[in-house]
């Protein structure tokens, strides 16, 4: 009976959508940035370097993404890894960065999931839950389309 019990209990936690652990970065401006600020919202999660060639191709489209949704429905989080604040800072001006920018660490990482090649990309539905996970380069049209699929 309870062998019965612990599977079923075991097959229901696998059945429900995976919830994120809750997160709080502080951004380049001192804001803290939580998952659960953007209840309603879709949040993308972006790990990137300054040093990272795919990372630099992909951000053009992230800043599209992020001006034409942030008003109404999914944000942009971008945590850079292995660069100093002031490097961080230097890029963003350069590159006219417009979502919220952290600099982060791979622990911090930790608080979304692993992060193992850059860039790395989690994307989180407007109730919270982790939907998506990608290594390697994203482009705004592969986001909206996953989003419009949802």
């Amino acid at each position: 009976m309870r062998l019965r019990l612990l599977v079923s209990a075991l097959a229901l936690c696998l059945a429900l959508p995976a919830l994120a652990a809750p997160f709080a970065f502080t951004d380049l401006k001192g804001k803290v940035q939580r998952l659960s600020d953007y209840k309603g919202k879709w949040v993308l999660v972006n790990f990137w370097a300054t040093w990272c060639p795919p990372c630099l191709e992909e951000i053009p489209d992230l800043v599209e993404l992020h001006e034409a949704h942030k008003r109404k429905d999914l944000v942009v989080i971008g945590v850079a890894l292995d660069s100093t604040e002031k490097s961080v800072r230097q890029f963003v001006t350069r590159f006219s960065i417009s979502y919220p920018v952290v600099v982060g660490d791979y622990d911090q990482a930790a608080q979304v999931g692993e992060v193992n090649v850059l860039p790395t990309s989690y994307l989180f539905n407007p109730d919270g839950e982790l939907v998506s996970y990608q290594e390697g380069l994203l482009t705004r049209s592969s986001v909206e389309t996953y989003i419009k699929s949802r």
